[in-house]
């Protein structure tokens, strides 16, 4: 299994880009357009490149076009996604949450709010773990400071008014075990609560966005376990104040099955946290556990069935309930299993095609803040061009799932739903 990782605020440079911009001219130019000024150009200054308004939009297009030339020229698709602060942006972009320019739009508006931020600082600490960083906060009553980043197992980042971090800092200094205390440069308290006003406001930009269905699973940096479907819209909105919990991100998705790592994006920094974790810290497996004081297992309706068809149908549940004929089983009752984490199919057969598409948009309508279902086909001998129309609505309207009933082979029309889409990469394939 294999993670793509997207790196945030800090891994900039001077001439990112430049082997990327000449081969997505369409994309460029959207770029150029929604900011109202040159990509290209922003990547060769500086100056601006450090500056938070225009370091987001910068790495998010540097980060989704990185993306687009990997899957292009390998065609490999990753099984989770995973971002640091602003990278998450891509990882949700590489899982079909948004397009590039709804990413972008989103992107702007969440650096320009940061960036008013005035008046704050942060300092990484180095050699204490979160607990004892938080102990020491405690012990002399620094509690105007707020944890911003989990990097590593001992590299903890700390947020607030600057005045606030240069005190907190010289007490840390003096601390035994502490290696290193590095002033961060920037010019805001990103990550902490003194962020409460930008993150207001971007949730009420936020609101008019509908997003897609995850495709790929991605691991919230908020809660280091993958997004929930329904609460996308408050767990991203939520990064703004909350702690990037990066260390526990990577331990979660260590504790899956063979895992690598690959950084997309300009730098390494991603790749060296990841080193550090994986060489300090334990996986995290979310296995069934057994309590010492019954000696049982205790077993959840979550944790049954195989996880990676959970994964790829995007389920909390390994539940599904088949389609009945003449949709017995109702629209409503697929709507009420997509809400709950699983999955069911409608009936079509016996309906006409009009009853079907009204049932279809009906669930889709329902359902357009995520959850997975799908439609039942049944085969039909001698109206074979029945069939045909009814894979024709489906295309139509973007469902993702059949469920075949009655067929005694695959049929032109299964093969069509199936493929339909498929075209060759640059590369071949």
């Amino acid at each position: 299994m294999i993670s793509f990782v997207f790196p945030g605020q800090g891994s900039q440079k001077i001439g990112m880009g430049e082997d990327l911009f000449g081969r997505y001219p369409e994309l460029t130019a959207k770029a150029d357009h929604i900011l109202g000024y040159s990509i290209q150009e922003l990547c060769r200054d500086g100056e601006r490149l450090n500056q938070t308004q225009f370091t987001q939009p910068a790495l998010y297009v540097v980060n989704a076009l990185s993306y687009l030339k990997k899957t292009e020229e390998t065609g490999l698709k990753p099984d989770f996604t995973a971002g640091h602060s602003l990278g998450e942006y891509n990882a949700l972009y590489a899982s079909g949450a948004f397009d590039f320019e709804e990413g972008l739009q989103l992107v702007k508006k969440r650096g320009e709010l940061m960036s008013r931020a005035k008046g704050g600082g942060m300092a990484a600490v180095i050699g204490l773990t979160h607990e004892q960083v938080t102990d020491v906060l405690r012990e002399n009553h620094l509690d105007m400071i707020d944890i911003a980043n989990m990097n590593t197992p001992q590299q903890i980042v700390i947020s607030g008014y600057k005045e606030d971090i240069e005190k907190a800092a010289s007490v840390f200094e003096a601390v035994n075990g502490v290696k290193m205390v590095h002033r961060l440069n920037v010019s805001g308290a990103f990550h902490s609560r003194y962020m409460l006003e930008a993150k207001e406001e971007f949730l009420r930009f936020i609101e008019s966005f509908h997003f897609k269905p995850l495709s790929i699973p991605v691991i919230s940096n908020v809660t280091a376990r993958p997004y929930e479907q329904r609460e996308l819209k408050e767990t991203l909105t939520g990064q703004i104040t909350g702690s990037v919990n990066w260390t526990d991100s990577i331990r979660y998705l260590m504790g899956r099955k063979n895992m690598s790592f690959e950084e997309i994006g300009p730098g390494k920094v991603l790749t060296g946290l990841i080193q550090r974790i994986t060489a300090e810290a334990e996986p995290i497996t979310d296995e069934i556990k057994v309590p010492a004081e019954t000696g049982k297992s205790s077993i959840t309706a979550a944790s049954l069935g195989n996880e990676e068809f959970k994964r790829d149908y995007q389920l909390k549940y390994a539940y599904l309930a088949g389609g009945m004929y003449r949709g017995i089983s109702s629209k409503e009752m697929v709507v009420k299993l997509a809400e709950k984490g699983m999955m069911g199919f409608f009936g079509t057969g016996g309906l006409n095609i009009a009853h079907v598409e009204d049932a279809i948009l009906s669930i889709q309508h329902e359902l357009r803040d995520g959850g997975s279902f799908g439609i039942n086909v049944v085969h039909n001998m001698k109206h074979t061009d029945s069939e045909e129309k009814m894979i024709d609505l489906l295309l139509k309207h973007g469902v993702q799932n059949l469920e075949a009933s009655a067929f005694l082979t695959v049929t032109p029309a299964l093969v069509r739903f199936r493929a339909k889409g498929l075209k060759r990469g640059a590369g071949g394939q």
